[in-house]
């Protein structure tokens, strides 16, 4: 189960951190976000709320190393742990989530 499970949530990060690769300066331009403010192509715009920030293309690939980081310490784990039953929690929708995960049953 931790096999299936760990795929899974490299897949999904896979698909995030292309996402993210494509929106920094390959397709849909370059923009950083700053406080108020989002430089996208050589253009301010004013007024985002500052939580724009979070969908940075840069800290969204810092955010997938590091569950990546998490999902390596746990990936061979006979049973998927807590941590990797949360990394995969905001997938829960997805089409591709395996159905064990989803049951509450963990063993310790």
């Amino acid at each position: 189960m931790t096999e299936e499970l760990t795929r899974f949530i490299e897949a999904r990060l896979d698909e995030e951190a292309d996402l993210a690769r494509r929106c920094d300066g390959d397709g849909c331009g370059e923009w950083s976000a700053h406080g108020h403010t989002v430089d996208f192509c050589q253009v301010d715009l004013a007024g985002f709320h500052p939580t724009i920030a979070l969908h940075d293309p840069a800290r969204v690939l810092r955010e997938i190393e590091a569950k990546r980081r998490i999902l390596a310490r746990h990936a061979r784990d006979p049973w998927p742990c807590h941590d990797l039953r949360d990394l995969a929690s905001p997938y829960t929708d997805h089409p591709d989530f395996p159905a064990r995960a989803q049951s509450g049953a963990v063993h310790e």
